[in-house]
Formats: structure tokens, sequence, C-alpha cells
């Protein structure tokens, strides 16, 4: 039951994220920045020692790297391939497809989330309550970074609505597969080392110049270190 739980809340937060993106969207630049330093910091204070804590009993330190970096440059050769011009460029006829890269990986992140949460759940009740927990408050920096996706590259708010739909059904879905499936902690860890290669080019090579484009970089850069700050310390309280 408390697992059962733990999913709905964790839906409702990537939601009232979402929300809470489309009804400041006029705010974007400032939202983009804040996007960029929570993505930044949960590649770095959240998946980086996730994978590692997961998976030292089986692979060492430089092949966990080495997957966290091959995580990073195949998410660049697939952005490029995808959208290898700006899509500010009005003859685009493909305008969304970066940003739906984007919020499908953030998607599969936050299905992994619930993957994850349902684990901790099979180990113990405490562990899986902690985890949870710390899913949750930041599920709602997952919404807005999944509306944020879309927006970001001019996409239609019914196009966002339904990737933050799909968004914050991931982590349920990821609830219930953790139900039928039993999966290695060490194999767990390859998983959520890619993502975080995955994260690092989302948030610094993609959110952060964007959230920089044309708009005063002070305040964007505020938003930024807000974010990652929001995140570090989420995770610290959170025992991550």
């Amino acid at each position: 039951m408390t697992l059962f739980f733990s999913a709905i809340a964790i839906f409702l937060a990537v939601i009232l994220g979402g929300f809470f993106a489309l009804k400041f969207k006029d705010k974007l630049h400032l939202m983009l920045g804040f996007s960029a330093g929570s993505v930044i910091g949960i590649a770095f204070f959240d998946l980086l020692p996730e994978s590692f804590e997961l998976g030292l009993e089986k692979y060492d330190f430089g092949f966990i790297s080495s997957v966290i970096a091959i995580g990073f440059l195949s998410y660049m050769v697939l952005d490029r391939l995808i959208a290898p011009h700006g899509h500010h460029d009005e003859s685009c006829e493909n305008h969304s497809h970066k940003g739906i890269v984007g919020a499908a990986s953030l998607s599969l992140h936050s299905l992994m989330d619930g993957l994850i949460v349902g684990l901790s759940f099979q180990i113990s009740t405490e562990l899986g309550i902690a985890v949870a927990a710390a899913i949750i408050v930041h599920a709602f920096s997952d919404g807005i970074n999944v509306t944020n996706m879309i927006l970001r590259v001019g996409g239609k708010i019914s196009l966002a609505r339904k990737w933050l739909l799909i968004g914050a059904l991931a982590p349920v879905f990821g609830v219930i597969i953790s139900i039928f499936v039993k999966i290695e902690e060490t194999s767990l860890s390859l998983l959520v080392a890619l993502f975080c290669g995955f994260f690092i080019y989302i948030g610094a090579s993609d959110l952060l110049p964007e959230s920089h484009h044309s708009h005063p970089k002070i305040w964007t850069t505020v938003a930024t270190i807000l974010g990652i700050i929001l995140i570090f310390i989420v995770t610290q309280l959170a025992g991550i």
C-alpha cells in the first residue's frame, strides 16, 4: 500500500511541476536556466553517486565512468542527427523533434525512478520510503523539465501537456514493472550511469546555452545556480 501511495505522489509532483511551467511560460528563459541547473544537479548529485554506489561491487570506477561518457556522446550524436540545425529556423517543419527527444529521455529517467522506488521497497520498507521521498521532491523539477523540453523549441502547449502526462505516468509504470521484474543492482547501475551522461549533455550543452540566448545572463545564471542548489539540498536531506 505504501508503494502505491508513493507512485501516486510522484505522479502528482510531476503534474504540478508541468503546470507550473505552463503557467509561467512567459518567463521561459528563467525556467530554462533553472531546468538546466536542476538537470545538471540531478546528474552530479543523484545519478552519478547512485551509479557508483550500485555498481562498484562488480565494476570499477573507470568502467562506470566510461558508461557515463558513452551516454553523453550517444545523446550528442542522436541530438545532432535529429536536429542538425537550429530550431529557430521558421522553415523547419519538424521543430518539435528535438524537444521530443529530450522529453522522452527525461520520461525514461522517470520510468527508472519508479523502478528504483519499487526495487527499494523490495529490499526494505524503510529504504523504499526514503528513496520515494527523494524522488517525490525532485519529481516537481522533472515536470518542469519535461514541459520545457517542448516549449523551448516552440512546441505547442498541447504537445507539452501530452509529454507531461507521459512523464508523470512513466514512474508509475516503473513501479508496476518493479513488481514483476527482478534486476540486479549492478546492472541497474549501468542504466543510471547512461542516464547520467544524457543529463550532463541535456543540461550543459542544450538547456544552459538556450536559456542565455537573447536574454539577460545575470538572472538566468542565478536561476541555474538555484536549480543546482535545490537539487543539492534535496539529495543531502534525503541522504542520496
